[in-house]
């Protein structure tokens, strides 16, 4: 079969005929339609400090996709063959602490599909049947491909209440742009977001933002007088920014909520007086609870959730370096790669 593999120590992916995955008793071999690039396949096709820390070479990558059942393992019940299909991107160990007290998201032992094993940027992908999903089948097929940052953008923006809440969001990259539609969609009164990339920041206002605005040439004081509020009571940290997280923390209302969802440098700094003395609430978020957050958003897509702007481009998996190049440029929402 054909597969995205990240075959040498450099920059770059390579589209190269690999072996189809063999089944476990409890696996389900998925046959992949439409993928969809991630911000962690990018860092792998750059083959950054991270990457290098953490791949292997020759593995597949990839982890956001659609795709039908092809086949099921000898002890695999409620799925049959032709089910569409995706797949909760970390298998859990289900014997920890955390797994059997129902919090497997945060598995002392987690597993990256596509990172730790191999992934879906492959005409077959091998998963655990616990991790496969069959979704409604009114969501259409693209969307159903990113349903795995969607459930990152999720999980972000319903960690706490929304409803009537002004909420800031730094950052409108691809997660920091659904999850202004999912607040939205809660009941949040005012969104406001910062970006600095004119593309991303347009992004965000067709998913529906208050007001979107690039924090070196404008100030959320400003924004706050206009939309006459003294603080945010929510925050979504998106952008990795230190910047951008000291921005968010200062303009906080006290006794206010910050997810936080951007991975920031080691090296980062924050005001702990303003956490402390305004009674902040901070919660690291780490992919989608297992499973609610599924159930969420499909429930949201039903109800009429639109994330479909998150779309901006599509190409067959043959032309996959286009994709890639404009991931790496940034002007770009979501990227399709067609198997079909």
């Amino acid at each position: 079969m054909k597969a995205l593999i990240k075959k040498y120590a450099k920059k770059g992916l390579w589209l190269e005929d690999v072996p189809k995955p063999r089944l476990g008793p409890n696996d389900v071999l998925i046959k992949v339609s439409k993928s969809a690039i991630c911000g962690t396949d990018l860092h792998i096709y750059l083959w950054d400090n991270w990457a290098k820390s953490r791949i292997k070479l020759n593995q597949i990558i990839g982890h956001e996709y659609v795709g039908h059942i092809a086949a099921l393992g000898s002890e695999v019940a409620g799925l049959k063959e032709g089910d569409r299909v995706t797949g909760e991107g970390h298998i859990a160990c289900g014997r920890c602490r955390n797994c059997r007290r129902g919090r497997k998201h945060v598995c002392e032992k987690t597993i990256g599909i596509g990172v730790d094993t191999n992934g879906s940027f492959a005409e077959y992908v091998k998963i655990p049947a616990e991790n496969v999903m069959k979704i409604n089948a009114a969501i259409p097929d693209e969307i159903v491909a990113v349903m795995d940052p969607l459930g990152n953008a999720t999980h972000t923006a319903l960690s706490f209440p929304l409803i009537g809440e002004d909420v800031l969001i730094t950052g409108a990259g691809l997660i920091g742009s659904m999850a202004v539609q999912v607040a939205r969609f809660a009941g949040a009164r005012n969104i406001v977001v910062t970006e600095i990339n004119a593309f991303r920041a347009d992004l965000a206002k067709k998913m529906g933002a208050t007001k979107v605005i690039n924090p070196q040439k404008q100030s959320l004081e400003n924004v706050m007088k206009t939309l006459k509020i003294s603080g945010f009571d929510v925050g979504l940290e998106c952008s990795g920014s230190p910047i951008a997280l000291n921005d968010l923390v200062r303009n906080m209302y006290s006794s206010g909520k910050i997810s936080l969802l951007g991975i920031l440098p080691q090296n980062a700094s924050i005001d702990w007086n303003k956490i402390i003395f305004s009674g902040l609430t901070l919660k690291g978020i780490y992919g989608r609870e297992m499973f609610e957050t599924w159930y969420q958003m499909e429930q949201m897509l039903l109800s009429g959730l639109d994330i479909s702007p998150i779309i901006t481009h599509r190409f067959s998996i043959d032309d996959f370096q286009a994709g890639f190049d404009i991931m790496e440029q940034g002007d770009c929402g979501k990227v399709i790669l067609n198997w079909e």
